[in-house]
């Protein structure tokens, strides 16, 4: 394909700009025409609630669609507990009563490689798959555990249960070629072990010509590098564009939900891409026309939700037992309470500091310094965080669906240089969402996320007993991880070369019941941010130590607020009501071009400003009074909370119906019905609480610019 194509395909919109031009849908099968249907799901992570839904479209789709295929694109393994109770017996139970006829790998299959166990796991799932596995990049013949099980042929006459490079499905009388490919980042971020990976692009053209040699026209790459991630490993775009004579690519590992089927002109022949998104959201179904010659002539797609599905009997039956397992574990309290929801929000815990980030970093070096008294320091990686956990009673379940992997404790000695080496990783692709943003205990950091990436990091201080100090670049530390960070995952090459160098010991400590441990050792707990991770501001008149700072922080970040003056924040300032429903517009993104307010005293207020006002009024989020909004006052935390409760009811499109009686404040008894259940909001959605040990809310007091930053920074999780 010679076609033109924009190389930094950073988004799926753009692409999706550049490459919908679709094939005519409509056309109608001419003599010789062979028409295909192909369903295929990706990245499920063992999310099995809604299988047996799947099993149902996929009995009623074949019995209207007589040439129909069944793929997998790949992370069958890791996510919930599922996986960590049956390590894929679950899923591949129900992908064999189903009758899946072929899957590629995922990196996360990848992800016990460390365990005691080695990739057993993953062996075992192939042995018992009643379909084949197909791999054209990934070479198992160093890792005996797969001994027998690889056959690196382009074949139709192949067996279940094993791996081949690609498999010639007859259909009808037609052969269609299936080959699979595996990102080239596996080894960075999973445990691959012996393990190896090729080249994609190579792989795909070598699979192409073993096809055509045998006379097969239609080609399926099942795919898991990505729709459009990043071209310094793969993705679909790239490889769509590149190799000549693909026709269909299956595509997982980006969790893209593409809607539509995306076509990439260019070549002789055009070359259709889906993906269902991730966890089981949807299936797939991609019903395609081939002309004589093998090339895609019409096609339709869609993503079938699960919503108004019924549950397959004959599934739901097999899925039982597991499920009553399941249940069984997560219900299980580990003793210990937590007074505030724990934040594993993945857009969170890729971007930035988190309680929960600090609570198991904290724990990692609680369980470290019992081995080696000298640790000081834990980091830990984002994408390891992978669910957060509810206010209340913590149990087993919700610990081991936030750590599913069971990565290992690892102990590091790293020089100054190195930490600040490896900070740089964390933060390079910032503001961008990344597994490999760590999450760190025992020392603070700031970073400019408008310098260069690689020369972001400002200053680290690391906790010594004298409080925190300036981070000695020539001194060793010792840090704590998990086996998969510190061996070099996610492009820590700091760490890496430590391992290599011998600096590295693994004393085996699993990570979900280090946590656990180290929970325990509390009644309750009720963490808060602290600042251990900052990027740089312009605000002279905030301490890095104040409570309030990591709030002010945030929501600077992401633009809700700006200073006083260029160098000033005023955290003490009593907030406006101006200011409070600007800051609310900013984070719902509200249209305010053309918006103009029915409020008689907006006076001589900036325009930019008034058209904010008039959005919020336009969206019923401020009502005012006798026709004046009342710019100036200040906003009482009563009328706050009665703006942030709109704002959720107008995304919710329902009324939010606090209780009342579960509220401990005895000052808001003279509040209408309305504003009570704002505060009820408020309290009952970790947005705000009271003062004086908790019995005050403080309805008519006003709100400090500090305070309202906190308030902001909590709200932002709780809307979308």
């Amino acid at each position: 394909m010679n076609g033109k194509w924009v190389k930094a395909s950073a988004s799926a919109a753009l692409a999706l700009a550049l490459f919908s031009i679709q094939a005519p849908d409509n056309a109608k099968a001419a003599e010789g025409d062979f028409e295909l249907t192909v369903l295929h799901t990706n990245d499920t992570h063992a999310s099995l609630k809604d299988a047996p839904k799947r099993a149902t479209l996929v009995k009623q789709i074949r019995a209207e669609n007589e040439n129909a295929l069944l793929l997998d694109a790949g992370d069958v393994f890791s996510g919930t507990l599922y996986f960590n109770a049956f390590a894929g017996q679950a899923d591949l139970e129900m992908m064999n009563s189903m009758q899946y006829d072929a899957m590629t790998f995922g990196n996360h299959e990848f992800d016990l490689g460390a365990s005691e166990e080695g990739h057993q796991a993953l062996a075992d799932f192939i042995k018992g798959a009643e379909f084949p596995l197909v791999s054209a990049n990934i070479d198992f013949s160093n890792d005996e555990k797969f001994e027998g099980l690889q056959n690196k042929e382009y074949t139709a006459e192949y067996e279940d249960g094993k791996i081949y490079n690609g498999i010639v499905k007859e259909i009808e009388g037609e052969k269609v070629g299936i080959f699979g490919l595996t990102t080239e980042e596996t080894p960075t971020i999973s445990s691959t072990g012996d393990v190896e990976f090729s080249e994609y692009v190579e792989a795909a053209e070598e699979a192409v010509a073993a096809f055509e040699e045998q006379g097969v026209n239609k080609i399926i790459a099942l795919t898991h590098i990505g729709y459009d991630d990043s071209l310094a490993w793969d993705n679909d775009l790239e490889l769509a564009e590149t190799v000549e004579g693909i026709d269909i690519i299956v595509g997982g590992h980006t969790h893209t939900a593409l809607d539509e089927p995306v076509v990439v002109e260019g070549g002789e022949e055009p070359t259709v891409i889906v993906q269902t998104g991730g966890n089981n959201s949807s299936l797939g179904q991609l019903n395609v026309t081939f002309d004589e010659n093998g090339a895609v002539t019409s096609h339709e797609g869609e993503l079938l939700a699960y919503d108004e599905v019924e549950a397959d009997e004959g599934a739901a039956e097999l899925l039982a037992p597991y499920t009553a397992k399941v249940e069984e574990m997560s219900k299980e309290s580990i003793g210990v309470s937590t007074e505030v929801a724990l934040n594993g929000e993945r857009e969170f815990v890729r971007t930035g500091e988190t309680n929960l980030g600090n609570l198991i970093t904290d724990g990692m070096v609680a369980t470290a310094q019992k081995i080696n008294p000298d640790v000081t320091m834990a980091v830990t990686n984002g994408g390891g965080i992978r669910a957060s956990i509810d206010e209340g009673d913590i149990t087993l379940g919700e610990v081991q669906t936030v750590m599913p992997f069971g990565n290992a404790l690892a102990i590091m000695e790293l020089t100054g240089a190195e930490i600040r080496e490896a900070l740089e990783t964390s933060v390079s692709a910032y503001p961008t969402a990344s597994g490999g943003f760590l999450h760190v205990s025992g020392l603070k950091f700031n970073f400019d996320p408008q310098a260069e990436a690689g020369d972001r990091v400002r200053d680290i201080l690391a906790e010594t007993e004298d409080g925190f100090t300036p981070i000695d670049e020539e001194a060793t530390y010792y840090v704590a991880s998990n086996t998969f960070t510190a061996k070099g995952g996610d492009g820590y090459d700091v760490f890496k070369a430590a391992y290599e160098d011998g600096r590295v010991s693994e004393p085996g400590n699993v990570d979900y019941e280090m946590f656990i441990d180290y929970l325990t050792g509390f009644e309750s707990i009720n963490p808060e941010l602290e600042g251990r991770i900052l990027t740089t501001n312009p605000f002279t008149d905030i301490d890095a130590d104040n409570e309030f700072t990591p709030f002010i922080q945030n929501v600077y970040d992401v633009g809700l607020v700006k200073g006083t003056t260029p160098t000033t924040y005023s955290p003490n300032k009593i907030l406006s009501r101006t200011q409070a429903v600007s800051m609310i517009v900013r984070a719902l993104g509200l249209e305010t071009e053309g918006k103009t307010s029915s409020f008689k005293d907006l006076g001589n207020m900036a325009e930019e400003t008034k058209a904010e006002v008039a959005a919020a009024e336009e969206a019923g989020i401020v009502i005012g009074s006798n026709g004046n909004f009342m710019p100036n006052e200040q906003v009482k935390r009563a009328q706050l909370a009665l703006m942030l409760k709109r704002v959720y009811e107008l995304q919710e499109e329902a009324e939010y119906d606090g209780d009342a009686a579960d509220l401990p404040f005895t000052d808001i008894s003279g509040s209408d019905e309305e504003t009570i259940d704002a505060i009820a909001f408020l309290y009952e959605q970790d947005i705000a609480d009271g003062s004086e040990n908790g019995t005050k809310f403080r309805p008519l007091d006003g709100t400090s610019r500090a305070q309202a930053a906190k308030i902001y920074s909590n709200f932002l999780k709780v809307i979308k």
